[in-house]
């Protein structure tokens, strides 16, 4: 066999799949799409988690929107944490045209338009179905993680919240621990250090500035009720095509401390209510993180930690986790390792740090005889990715260039008027609309606080025996405040300085 033909039967037994798998286009070889060999990643895999990497422009938004569509079809949901705002088109219809009918033609994969059902979240106040969730839900330890506090101070909050348990008062949001933070420290101080043992407030003062520093960044929209039911997700609509959840976060972008809140108390949700998967069939469902680096860079060692565990953990529940960054050396390698797709798209190299960097990237694909990787890195058209994935055996597929196929939906944002249309018809967005402020924390402690004082107030005034001495006159406070004055020593001084003067004159 010639080339061409090796070429063709490596790629098509690398990709074989006796079960349902998704098409994300056609291999390519020597700069020519193989209309033969079409790259297909298995569903039963797709819950090994994944990387979707490149350059700005070259490609990665829509191959998420093709990635999405395959995986509405097939009845899988998917959460889509939109940081560019520009994922919403795919609620509508594409466009048929010439260049993209050409492009599918050397494929040999059929075009047609669709539009997939969705929903429009947001942690702030954007239109959409609000997201939030309890400062309770997050427990002591991840609660402390966000926080990144040390051990100390991560005991003093595990002792914060079973205070409250102990209590019966509800942490719901910021200003909740923050009321029982001030409460420990000065009213209730006597209380807390008999049952629980004293609290340093240099302790207790650093834990409030971190909770000030997550509250500045968006923390206060996103803590309290109605908590988000991770339900809500896994939706499939009357025709079978899963829902596309699009979180909105153009608006949070320069808050990387939210985002990353959200993001791994999502996953500790999901994890700890979905029932375990074993090695099902398909995924139940899909997130694709976008511009991961905004985590990645400014998580602490604790939380990146915590992210790497529950990555690790989270494939069981039979969710898949895609990170979606324009350089794979964003994310840290006790990540990378657990992801099992990589859909690589064009690098540029402007600098040596740059060409370096490209190296580092092609040594975590596997080598293949059909393609110098460091060089194609730099040479993939828009549109084009190298991909690697695991089969259903679990062994990684053939390193092949690929011709993304094009999204059936909208490949532009949707309009405001639309927007408006999308919400207007959500059931989660009525579910979600309301902002509930029960009584928690902060109201039983103030309501505390309020009692004692009052009751401190009629002791006083009950008590026997009470001095009716009134205070000092006008005159003796004048009086008392002068013989202050000539009686201190910096007065003295100044007499003696004066007087000392006027003998030598």
């Amino acid at each position: 066999m010639n080339k061409k033909d090796n070429f063709i039967q490596e790629i098509n037994n690398g990709y074989l799949s006796k079960g349902d798998s998704i098409t994300l286009g056609s291999a390519i070889l020597d700069g020519e799409a193989i209309a033969e060999a079409h790259v297909k990643i298995p569903l039963k895999t797709l819950n090994r988690h994944g990387l979707i990497a490149g350059a700005t422009g070259t490609g990665k938004t829509k191959t998420i929107q093709v990635f999405s569509e395959q995986l509405s079809n097939v009845g899988i949901p998917v959460l889509m944490m939109d940081i560019k705002g520009d994922f919403s088109g795919i609620a509508k219809e594409g466009k048929e045209q010439s260049f993209i009918t050409e492009r599918h033609a050397k494929m040999d994969i059929p075009y047609n338009v669709a539009s997939f059902p969705v929903e429009l979240m947001s942690l702030s106040k954007q239109n959409g179905v609000r997201l939030r969730a309890t400062v309770s839900e997050f427990g002591p330890v991840l609660f402390s993680r966000i926080l990144d506090l040390n051990d100390t101070q991560a005991g003093v909050v595990a002792v914060i919240f079973k205070y409250c348990d102990d209590n019966k008062m509800p942490l719901l949001d910021l200003k909740d621990i923050k009321k029982v933070i001030n409460y420990i420290t000065e009213e209730g101080k006597d209380e807390i250090a008999e049952s629980y043992g004293k609290i340093s407030t240099a302790t207790t003062g650093t834990i409030l500035r971190k909770i000030i520093e997550l509250e500045q960044q968006g923390g206060d929209l996103f803590f309290g009720e109605l908590s988000f039911e991770t339900d809500d997700l896994m939706r499939i609509d009357e025709n079978g095509k899963g829902y596309v959840n699009i979180i909105r976060l153009t608006d949070i972008q320069d808050k990387p401390k939210l985002f990353s809140t959200f993001m791994l108390s999502l996953l500790a949700e999901i994890y700890q209510k979905m029932p375990e998967k074993g090695d099902a069939e398909q995924p139940e469902l899909v997130i694709f993180i976008d511009e991961a680096h905004l985590i990645f860079n400014e998580a602490s060692k604790a939380l990146l930690e915590q992210i790497e565990t529950i990555v690790k953990l989270i494939r069981s529940k039979g969710v898949g986790v895609y990170f979606v960054t324009q350089n794979p050396m964003d994310v840290p390698s006790g990540v990378l390792a657990q992801l099992g797709l990589k859909i690589q798209h064009a690098l540029r190299a402007f600098t040596a740090n740059d060409r370096q960097a490209i190296k580092k990237t092609a040594d975590n694909y596997p080598t293949s005889d059909y393609y110098q990787t460091d060089e194609l890195l730099t040479s993939l058209g828009i549109g084009e990715a190298l991909v690697t994935a695991l089969s259903e055996k679990g062994i990684p597929t053939p390193l092949v260039a690929t011709m993304m196929r094009a999204p059936m939906s909208r490949m532009d944002v949707l309009t405001p008027d639309e927007i408006e249309g999308i919400n207007g018809k959500s059931k989660l967005v009525k579910k979600y609309a309301e902002e509930i402020d029960r009584e928690s924390a902060y109201e039983i402690l103030t309501k505390k606080i309020e009692e004692a004082t009052q009751a401190t107030v009629e002791q006083e005034q009950e008590a026997p025996g009470k001095s009716t001495k009134t205070g000092p006159s006008t005159t003796e406070v004048v009086t008392k405040s002068v013989l202050k004055v000539v009686t201190s020593a910096t007065f003295i001084r100044g007499v003696f300085g004066v007087l000392t003067k006027i003998f030598k004159k």
